[in-house]
């Protein structure tokens, strides 16, 4: 965890949390320096990089970077466990896809695949599914905006839900999201959204 942010910095070193080991070169260049690429979004403290330094990088430096961070020994290696899905209650994941399909689909699709760069995609992605899931707990209730850069000068955000979604609810859409689609994250439980409900600004 970030001190005094509330955000979770996730390991450049495992696949299963930000390991860029098997990103293309350009998705990490555009990460860094777009703020948007076809595999991810920044959002938080790493839109703030972003927005104040790593955009007016040469071309040629933000490639270097890239390669770097590619070429970090990566762990966790082996197979991701299986989804979850089969361990959460039905009704959970019943009241979650209904609340996806409401809020959620129109821009990250029915399948959870997005429309990237616009839209990031959610199946498959490690930043949903690694095991803290605190950064998926506050991008639904904070919303979250691409920093505008000199590559994407409108970027797209997303809306808060905290006004929307009673803790139960967001439980239940960020459950049904870390384990649907074939996702490997696990269960979402109302008292861990509250935790971070709590530390939301006035």
């Amino acid at each position: 965890m970030i001190p005094n942010q509330n955000w979770y910095a996730p390991s450049l070193t495992s696949n299963r949390e930000a390991g860029l080991g098997n990103w293309p070169i350009q998705d990490i260049v555009d990460l860094l320096q777009v703020g948007v690429s076809h595999r991810a979004t920044v959002y938080g403290p790493m839109a703030e990089v972003v927005y104040n330094s790593l955009q007016y990088m040469s071309d040629e430096d933000v490639q270097a970077m890239a390669v770097y961070l590619k070429a970090l020994p990566q762990r966790d290696t082996e197979a991701p466990p299986p989804s979850q899905e089969r361990l959460v209650q039905p009704a959970v994941m019943e009241a979650g896809r209904q609340i996806y399909q409401q809020q959620c689909a129109m821009c990250h699709a029915e399948d959870g695949k997005g429309h990237p760069p616009s839209y990031p995609p959610l199946a498959a992605n490690q930043s949903i599914t690694m095991s803290s899931p605190v950064n998926a707990i506050r991008m639904v209730l904070n919303g979250g905006y691409a920093p505008g850069t000199q590559k994407n000068s409108r970027p797209h955000g997303m809306p808060p839900f905290s006004h929307i979604l009673n803790d139960d609810q967001a439980a239940a859409v960020l459950t049904y999201i870390r384990v649907a689609w074939g996702n490997t994250g696990t269960p979402v439980a109302a008292p861990q959204v509250n935790e971070l409900r709590k530390l939301l600004p006035e």
